[in-house]
């Protein structure tokens, strides 16, 4: 299984180099692996001191953010490595602060995977969630190098669990300590005779109550919202978005405002979007030369302040669940105490089936379903309270598995 995992990496950079000039996403990531290693060089010396976090993604360094504040608060003699395997999570925290050095994956490569703990040599390495890079980490294991996975969640049909999964199964073994998100997850990993784990649930609701405790005002916005019902829909699709502009455009007469903060903000997207509402739009790269109070809909063309966004809404939707795309952060706005809509693809996504069986989050399928939820809770004060109650009660219940991980690593 080793030698075939091999020729598989080997054939992926290669179909990765021949797809990169005709896809911009695909040709960040192939540069950025191709200057992987000269930035380290240039950047760590023999004698420094490392820590190594891997996140997939930039969902997963939401999820680890709070552990890797407080590694980097008690490490402060360490540089601080950061990898991302997807240049969505590269391209926007690259100048992460937690980080000294912030590098894109290299291809999971023997040779790769030398190279690349020659140069950092971690004293610990932590990876976030999944994204298990069999070479890597064995790499690691044989080395004695000391590595953890947090927030680890796992399911029955997952390669880890049959019997042709031995080479990502034995990859486990490289983590001293597997922090799994749920007792299911521990359960599986304990098939495979993998014992060092404890449930100390998802380091996001950490996170995102976090959030709390931040300066949240965004005085443009409040001009915005001018005192009314707001409904903020964040991290959406075209599929989403067709059900938004459906009904903003069906129901113009309600005297409520819409803010809408979509995951592609490239301007033809953007345009687009714009384009099929019929009322007063207002870009955020227009806010400065706009009457705000007058508009219905704000659209939000920049990313960053989204989480803060949250805070002026009475209901929000979740785009990603409507296509084939993945839930987006549901946590985000379920931290301030508001219900939330998303789309009917969320199996994979243990906190929206929460959120679902507990009342404070609804998931839709259609735009005559989307409609009649959204008209609910703009009429139904009581409903819409009590909903969003449920969710940050839910995110408040679930908090603590930082104070787990660092116990375990004694911080």
């Amino acid at each position: 299984m080793s030698f075939l995992y091999s020729i598989a990496i080997q054939i992926t950079g290669l179909v990765l180099k021949g797809l990169a000039p005709f896809n911009e996403k695909l040709k960040k990531g192939v540069f950025g692996r191709h200057e992987t290693f000269s930035i380290l060089k240039e950047n760590i010396n023999n004698t420094d001191k490392t820590l190594w976090f891997h996140c997939a993604s930039l969902g997963e360094y939401e999820q680890g953010l709070p552990v890797f504040k407080a590694l980097r608060t008690h490490y402060k003699n360490h540089k601080i490595i950061l990898s991302f395997f997807s240049p969505s999570g590269y391209e926007i925290r690259k100048n992460s602060p937690i980080a000294d050095v912030v590098v894109y994956l290299p291809l999971d490569t023997k040779q790769n995977a030398r190279t690349f703990l020659d140069i950092v040599n971690p004293e610990l390495t932590v990876f976030i969630k999944y994204d298990i890079w069999p070479n890597i980490l064995n790499e690691l294991k044989q080395r004695g190098l000391r590595a953890i996975l947090i927030s680890a969640v796992f399911r029955k049909n997952q390669s880890y669990f049959k019997f042709y999964g031995s080479h990502l199964r034995n990859a486990l073994f490289a983590f001293e300590y597997i922090f799994t998100q749920n007792e299911n997850s521990q359960a599986l990993l304990k098939t495979i005779n993998y014992n060092n784990t404890s449930v100390s649930g998802d380091t996001r609701f950490d996170r995102v109550s976090s959030q709390l405790d931040l300066d949240n005002n965004l005085p443009f916005i409040e001009t915005f919202k001018d005192n009314k019902l707001c409904i903020v829909a964040g991290s959406t699709w075209p599929e989403g978005e067709a059900f938004l502009t459906n009904f903003i455009n069906t129901y113009q007469n309600l005297d409520v405002k819409f803010i809408i903060a979509p995951h592609n903000i490239k301007d033809t997207q953007i345009h687009h979007l714009k384009d099929n509402l019929q009322c007063k739009t207002v870009l955020f790269s227009e806010k400065e030369n706009s009457n705000l109070k007058d508009a219905k809909v704000f659209i939000v063309n920049t990313i960053g302040i989204l989480s803060k966004i949250y805070n002026y809404a009475d209901i929000a939707y979740v785009g990603g669940a409507l296509g084939n795309t993945g839930l987006h952060n549901t946590l985000e706005p379920a931290v301030f105490g508001i219900p939330i809509i998303i789309g009917n693809q969320y199996s994979k996504f243990p906190e929206a089936e929460a959120m679902i069986s507990r009342g404070g989050m609804f998931s839709v399928s259609n735009q005559n379903a989307f409609n009649s939820c959204l008209n609910q809770l703009i009429n139904n004060e009581v409903k819409r309270l009590q909903a969003g109650n449920k969710n940050s009660q839910y995110v408040k219940e679930n908090m603590g598995a930082v104070i787990q991980i660092l116990n375990y690593l004694r911080i």
